[in-house]
């Protein structure tokens, strides 16, 4: 692909999502993480209906009556985007890969962050941390990011989230928002082995969700879910390169595969409920604009 077939393509995919990202969305998004603020500004005394949470319990002992923290509104936001680029990611049965719904979905994210003046940075990883621009404002540089989400070349071809989260963990000193985009595949393999900081995927997962506002994506195909009934097919692992033959045709075959996914997935929900993260899972083959909607809604009147 030559530089104006990539120029092109990103500008469909910003034209895309530029389209999506409409005042709905920004409203969604601006209601949810806009209005909780970050900085300290003041004590003062408590008043009934304040927010418990607030409460600063030294101050009250000392002064024998409830105080409260306030906090200036933080108006401006990091949004960093953390998109597993790992070779299986390239898969999609239909019209978009996994790696291809991901920049479009974290292109949606950025252009939304964008409108309401925030800073948005980018994490690209597969078994190693690939590419890191720190967040930053701009047409120009949101369209850079949209460029690597899309054509940049990994070295690695496994996943590993660990690692990818140690790193924000250690860079990112303010707290920020965390979108992590992955088809969580291997997490219970060669992924799962602890990172340099000695942690495994959920312990890294919870470590980071209290340092920062974390929230998982989940890509799938639906192919993954489900073999169709085409004779003998001979299945390779993307990031491992296993070769596996097996006769689809039979439906014990293909009820084993479906039960083996759909415990992978109970096993991965589980997982990230037990790190305290907040999750959506979006397929390859349906519009995600009123996924992402929704979720921000539901996380907003959850937390009113």
């Amino acid at each position: 692909m030559n530089i104006q077939d990539i120029l092109n393509t990103v500008r469909r995919v910003e034209i895309l999502t530029n389209c999506l990202v409409n005042d709905t969305m920004v409203g969604a998004y601006l209601s949810h993480f806009k209005g909780r603020g970050m900085d300290f500004e003041e004590l003062r005394d408590y008043i009934p209906g304040d927010d418990v949470r607030d409460i600063d319990w030294n101050v009250t002992y000392r002064m024998g009556r409830p105080f409260i923290k306030r906090y200036r509104e933080e108006r401006e936001l990091g949004i960093i985007l953390a998109v597993d680029i790992s070779a299986s990611e390239g898969f999609g049965s239909e019209r978009y890969s996994k790696r291809e719904l991901a920049a479009q979905v974290a292109s949606t994210l950025a252009f939304s962050a964008a409108r309401s003046s925030d800073k948005v940075g980018l994490l690209l990883f597969t078994d190693r941390v690939e590419l890191f621009l720190p967040p930053r404002k701009g047409r120009r540089h949101i369209l850079r990011v949209i460029r690597d989400m899309l054509f940049f070349k990994p070295r690695g071809q496994g996943t590993h989230i660990p690692l990818a989260l140690a790193h924000l963990n250690h860079f990112l000193h303010r707290r920020s928002i965390i979108f992590l985009l992955s088809d969580f595949l291997h997490s219970y393999g060669t992924e799962s082995r602890p990172g340099k900081s000695g942690r495994d995927m959920v312990q890294e997962i919870g470590l980071t969700n209290t340092r920062h506002d974390l929230i998982c994506i989940h890509l799938y195909d639906p192919r993954e879910s489900a073999l169709p009934d085409a004779g003998l097919l001979t299945i390779e692992d993307a990031e491992t390169g296993e070769l596996l033959e097996v006769d689809s045709s039979r439906t014990t075959v293909r009820n084993v595969y479906r039960e083996t996914n759909a415990q992978r997935i109970a096993e991965l929900d589980r997982a990230l409920r037990r790190a305290g993260v907040d999750t959506l899972r979006i397929s390859t083959i349906e519009p995600f604009a009123p996924i992402l909607q929704r979720f921000f809604e539901t996380r907003r009147w959850r937390r009113v």
